[in-house]
C-alpha cells in the first residue's frame, strides 16, 4: 500500500502523484506555505501532495517522503538550494504554516 512505502521512504513522487490521481478529483486550489503563496494552479504537484498528506494523517516527515527524490537529493543534497521552495519551506514550517483557500482533493469511488 502507497501509506507503507511512504513510511518506508521507498516511494517517487511520481508514484505518489498517479495514485492521488487514481483515488482524488483534484480541484486546484491556492495554497500558502509559510511565507510562500501558491496561486490557483501554480504548484499543483505541490497542493496535491499536501492535501493528500493532510488527508491522510501524515507526518511532516511522512510528507516530505511523498516527495521522492525531489526531497532525499535535490533538497537534502543541496540543503542551501533555492529550488523546490515549497518543499523547503514545509521544512521550516511544517503544517503550521500549510493553509489552504480550499479543499484540493475529494475521494471518488471507482
Amino acid at each position: 500500500m502507497i501509506l507503507d512505502q511512504i513510511k518506508a521512504n521507498e516511494v517517487s513522487f511520481q508514484e505518489v502523484i498517479a495514485h492521488i490521481e487514481a483515488n482524488f478529483e483534484f480541484t486546484p486550489t491556492a495554497f500558502k506555505n509559510g511565507d510562500t503563496y501558491n496561486a490557483v494552479g501554480q504548484n499543483s504537484g505541490s497542493c496535491k501532495v499536501f492535501s493528500f498528506a493532510k488527508l491522510s494523517g501524515l507526518s511532516q516527515q511522512d510528507t516530505l517522503h511523498c516527495f521522492g527524490d525531489f526531497y532525499n537529493k535535490d533538497v537534502l543534497g543541496n540543503p542551501d538550494g533555492t529550488d523546490h521552495q515549497n518543499i523547503r519551506n514545509f521544512i521550516k514550517y511544517g503544517w503550521d504554516g500549510i493553509l489552504f483557500e480550499a479543499e484540493a482533493l475529494h475521494s471518488v469511488r471507482r
